[in-house]
């Protein structure tokens, strides 16, 4: 009967044990490799990290909870058959060491054997999850080459710049694609949540903080949606903040609400597409600010733009339209400002549709 028992029991040990590894889904078997190294957030990790990169191609590189010290930064290939993806758990993080010296992301998605390569499996690599501390002295992560990289469900936190997308691999065109991403900077002048350098990308769905410069864009046919940067550092420079900065024009922005930053939107040349966003001020008061900012002639399309001056009074000389030149084809459609008495300079007016 004993024997019976014994039986019975170890049958059912091993069909627990098979659920419960059906139900985890992070073994090598299945292309998962998990990263196992001391994750105290004491003793640097960089080098091991990189070993398990470089020796597993087309795995996807799991990091379970723990805080993993790095001194230098980590590079993925953008060779697809090299390629891996990054998948950190929700308290995972990757944290830059006291006394980072590197000018370099913390994370360099594409960072090494660069390739323009979509059609052989392993392209389209990925970070995801987890976060990315900068300790207020490092950047977080830049995509360096390959095209259409992922950036998803990640917080970058205490950083110099949030997110680099430089010139991709196609005549400059990187595809890439980030959603669902918070970012919160070190409350510097040169902080910036997102810097944009390569083309065609789409960034849906993201919270920025802490920065100078909710994003910098340097590059056309990029798609913002859903994008919400909010200034909260101390007066130092605030008259430079900027919530969206747009350098090369061509670009395409819908529900995007700049939050407190000196001038919420900014076009340096050509024109870009606005719809629905939204601008709003509440706590800054006695200071300028400026809703829409065009360097040269207004050629610009502002769509349902809604913005609202809370607690200010017409002294200060808000602006709903400044412009470097008088001229251009840009038009305002469906503009509501929450309390127009605190404007006192009507230039939007002869652009109004």
């Amino acid at each position: 009967m004993r024997r019976v028992i014994n039986l019975f029991l170890i049958v059912v040990c091993l069909f627990s044990l098979t659920n419960l590894l059906a139900a985890n889904p992070k073994t090598t078997e299945e292309g998962y490799v998990i990263v196992k190294v001391k994750a105290d957030g004491k003793r640097d990790v960089s080098d091991a990290i990189q070993k398990i990169i470089d020796e597993n191609p087309n795995r996807t590189i799991y990091f379970p909870d723990g805080v993993y010290l790095i001194s230098k930064p980590i590079l993925t290939p953008a060779e697809p058959t090299k390629s891996v993806a990054l998948e950190l758990s929700n308290y995972a993080i990757i944290k830059a060491a006291e006394g980072w010296s590197h000018d370099e992301a913390m994370i360099r998605l594409g960072g090494k054997d660069a390739a323009n390569n979509i059609r052989t499996p392993g392209s389209n690599y990925y970070l995801e999850g987890g976060i990315i501390d900068g300790s207020g002295v490092a950047k977080g992560i830049s995509i360096d080459s390959g095209r259409e990289t992922v950036i998803r469900n990640t917080s970058i936190k205490s950083v110099i710049v949030g997110i680099h997308i430089k010139h991709g691999a196609n005549s400059g065109s990187s595809d890439s694609d980030i959603f669902g991403v918070n970012i919160v900077g070190n409350n510097t002048p040169e902080s910036v949540g997102v810097l944009v350098e390569g083309y065609d990308n789409t960034f849906t769905n993201m919270r920025i903080g802490g920065v100078h410069f909710g994003f910098k864009i340097r590059s056309q046919a990029n798609m913002l949606r859903n994008i919400h940067p909010l200034y909260y550092g101390s007066n130092n420079s605030y008259e430079t903040s900027c919530g969206f900065l747009d350098e090369a024009g061509c670009n395409w922005y819908d529900f995007c609400y700049s939050d407190e930053f000196a001038t919420a939107f900014r076009i340096t040349k050509s024109a870009s597409h606005y719809n629905n966003c939204f601008a709003y001020w509440y706590s800054k008061r006695g200071i300028k600010h400026t809703i829409f900012k065009s360097d040269g002639e207004f050629n610009s399309a502002v769509m349902n733009m809604h913005a609202g001056h809370r607690q200010h009074n017409a002294t200060t000389e808000n602006k709903i339209l400044e412009v470097g030149k008088d001229g251009g084809k840009g038009h305002f459609a469906y503009l509501h400002i929450d309390d127009e008495s605190v404007v006192t300079d009507r230039t939007h007016e002869k652009y109004i549709k």
